[in-house]
């Protein structure tokens, strides 16, 4: 059945998009694909399904460019990530040959550093930033969504094109209005995001982007 929400990203960092269809009237199931021109050129497809609460039970994400492909699958059992990877191909060639470093392997060594994380991240994707978002209803008029209060949140996060997957630690604070502010170890910006929780602008990353009259 087709999905019945579409919704459109340009990138701000890099020439490139994203583009989701998804559904979220109970959690949500997205089909996603993102497209970027550095560090190479490549497009990345995902799939994404949350439970009733918004807390991830799987991700399916596939990457490629020229000369390679990657994939990764991450899902939760008995309260603990399975992550199982695949690559064809030679990614580091078309890294070293632009001026890269190499990349990491797909995929996760010790998914146990992954537990305690009940939100997946892809790089580079706008519409991951509304998992936590909604699992925490941090626009809601709720005791979480006062503003300026902080939630500190453990993310099983994916780096794009490599697909590796590593824990990451992210703050998330709502301000009010629609505002919520995003950190990491290297960023802190404002998320400006719609009624639903989907981000209508991350600065330096994608602004959404809506259909003309």
């Amino acid at each position: 059945m087709p999905l019945p929400i579409a919704v459109f990203w340009e990138r701000s960092d890099v020439s490139g998009a994203e583009h989701a269809l998804l559904e979220a009237r109970d959690g949500l199931y997205a089909q996603g694909t993102l497209l970027a021109a550095a560090p190479v050129p490549f497009a990345c497809r995902y799939e994404v399904q949350t439970g009733p609460d918004w807390a991830t039970a799987r991700l399916d994400v596939r990457a490629e460019g020229a000369g390679w492909a990657r994939a990764v699958r991450l899902e939760l059992a008995a309260g603990r990530w399975r992550v199982t990877a695949s690559e064809q191909g030679d990614l580091d060639a078309e890294l070293t040959r632009n001026g890269h470093a190499r990349a990491g392997l797909p995929g996760c060594d010790d998914p146990d550093l992954l537990y305690g994380a009940f939100d997946v991240g892809l790089g580079g994707s706008s519409l991951f930033a509304t998992l936590p978002i909604r699992r925490l209803g941090l626009l809601d008029s709720s005791e979480a969504a006062a503003a300026g209060v902080s939630h500190r949140l453990s993310v099983a996060w994916v780096l794009v094109p490599s697909l590796e997957v590593v824990q990451a630690d992210q703050i998330y604070t709502p301000l009010g209005d629609g505002r919520v502010r995003f950190a990491d170890e290297t960023t802190s910006v404002d998320l400006i995001c719609d009624d639903e929780g989907f981000v209508a602008d991350r600065p330096g990353l994608a602004r959404r982007v809506t259909a003309s009259a």
